[in-house]
């Protein structure tokens, strides 16, 4: 039998983390598999706001949960709104530190949307990195309910009211919620639907306990405001 200790030591990566469920089974999934090891996360965060870019969540339970599932976060602060040309100098310094890091990975949670995964890999490939994507191509609907028997708990923290009654708001993303779901709601929200926030998961330590806030409506979307419990 081989030492273990004599097996290459798996390539590090940056896990790109929304907050949300897909980038937390991704986690999940990459640690699984175990050909990368997921060194940092990597966010960013409205630097008017202190709050994760489109999640709308509160930037202390981004830190909680980075602390849940055990990584250091890199935040990458942008002014809101973003000109693209200031998110790419941003997100150009990132990739600096991922370089110095030692890391040529960063890794995704998309599911299917062909045009920004080709946008990551095209943008990354400039800069001398791979894109990964544990979870590309699993069909949402099964997805969605393995995350569910896997122990993923999540909240929707943010609600296109134009797919999505306001009712769904602040919801937790279960078997339940499934079903509710109206004709053509994506069960992953992948199309823009709603964004959620985990809570626990098979990649947390332990849960992150939230609280629900008020809804409010910005720039044509419903936030949900969770607040640490």
């Amino acid at each position: 039998m081989s030492d273990p200790r004599s097996r290459a030591a798996a390539p590090r990566a940056w896990l790109s983390w929304s907050s949300g469920k897909d980038a937390a089974y991704a986690l999940a999934e990459l640690r699984r598999a175990g050909e990368l090891e997921v060194v940092r996360l990597l966010t960013t965060v409205s630097a008017a706001y202190d709050r994760v870019s489109m999640h709308g969540v509160r930037e202390e339970l981004l830190d909680a949960q980075a602390a849940a599932v055990g990584l250091p976060l890199v935040k990458v602060r942008i002014p809101s709104p973003c000109p693209n040309a200031t998110y790419e100098r941003a997100m150009a310094e990132a990739l600096r530190t991922a370089a110095a890091d030692g890391v040529r990975h960063i890794a995704f949670g998309d599911l299917f949307l062909e045009e920004i995964r080709a946008f990551r890999v095209a943008h990354l490939a400039d800069a001398g990195f791979e894109a990964v994507f544990p979870l590309w191509g699993r069909p949402t609907g099964a997805l969605a309910r393995r995350m569910l028997d896997d122990g993923v708990r999540a909240r929707l923290c943010c609600v296109d009211p134009r797919h999505l009654p306001r009712s769904f708001a602040g919801a937790e993303f279960d078997a339940e919620l499934l079903e509710r779901l109206p004709p053509g709601v994506d069960p992953c929200g992948e199309n823009g639907e709603f964004h959620t926030f985990a809570t626990d998961g098979p990649a947390f330590r332990h849960a992150v306990a939230v609280q629900l806030g008020a809804t409010v409506e910005r720039d044509g979307f419903l936030f949900t405001d969770l607040r640490p419990a």
